[in-house]
């Protein structure tokens, strides 16, 4: 990356200073500087709606529904040119002797142009990878990828920042960060790490009670780390709030897995793990 502005979003929303002269990538990362001040927290939102934008214009009417919703202050029109003028002299002044960041009113919307999520970027290539490397049976190295991947999570989906766009985001990246971590863990039980996989499943499954594909990675891991017991008391205790909070009985995957453990199927024995 060449001298300039380094933004991201994987947790709180930081803006930091960059040197080094040609880019790195995602393998060792810019050299990074200090993190500059980005103003109020509803600038910051304003920041992080239009960097979500990557390039295209945001009305102005689609910028006040995503930062304040159904019922923005009497005065929203001057807080958004003041929010926006504010990022402006921020971004320019980080900037140096570098090219700034073009925060720029297009005739239809303010387009933010120059400044990038950068750690979602890099999330994404490596994501990319590590599911060319599962294609190609390269089990270890996926797995190394995706953990990679999600190493770079300093918190919330823009944590802190308030705002009906924001918090839709922040749900739906909670929700895809889930899904790699299941995919993740899928492959390290492939590799044969049971009882690492136990472990963290355990405060996964702590930490979201209802998801039952991580209910199922959980017996997975205790069955073939030879705790069938274990595996049973994972779905009893699956059962249980699933009644208790849903009124139902858990799906059929889950009941299908039960199913198999308890007539002990020789196929979810650990196959060979792959040679590294």
């Amino acid at each position: 990356m060449a001298d300039g502005l380094r933004c991201e979003v994987l947790g709180p929303l930081r803006v930091l200073r960059t040197g080094g002269g040609t880019d790195p990538g995602p393998e060792a990362g810019p050299e990074i500087g200090p993190e500059i001040g980005l103003g109020a927290p509803r600038q910051r939102a304003v920041l992080a709606v239009l960097l979500l934008q990557e390039g295209r214009p945001m009305t102005y009417d689609a910028l006040v529904d995503a930062v304040w919703g159904t019922a923005p202050p009497g005065q929203v029109r001057n807080l958004v040119q003041k929010y926006v003028s504010g990022l402006r002299r921020v971004l320019t002044a980080a900037s140096g002797a570098g090219a700034a960041p073009v925060l720029s009113w297009t005739g239809s919307g303010y387009r933010l142009t120059g400044l990038a999520p950068d750690d979602l970027h890099e999330r994404r290539a490596l994501l990319h990878r590590a599911l060319a490397a599962q294609h190609a049976g390269e089990l270890r190295a996926a797995a190394e990828l995706a953990a990679r991947a999600e190493s770079m999570w300093r918190g919330e989906f823009a944590e802190g920042l308030a705002g009906p766009y924001l918090a839709a985001e922040r749900r739906r990246w909670a929700e895809k960060r889930l899904m790699v971590l299941e995919r993740r863990l899928e492959g390290e039980l492939e590799l044969g790490r049971y009882h690492e996989c136990v472990h963290e499943l355990v405060r996964q499954v702590a930490a979201h009670p209802l998801r039952e594909r991580m209910v199922e990675l959980l017996m997975l891991a205790l069955y073939r780390s030879g705790q069938p017991a274990g595996a049973l008391r994972a779905y009893q205790d699956a059962r249980r709030r699933c009644a208790e909070e849903l009124g139902c009985d858990p799906g059929p995957a889950l009941r299908a897995l039960h199913q198999r453990i308890l007539r002990q199927d020789p196929s979810l024995l650990p196959a060979a793990a792959p040679a590294v």
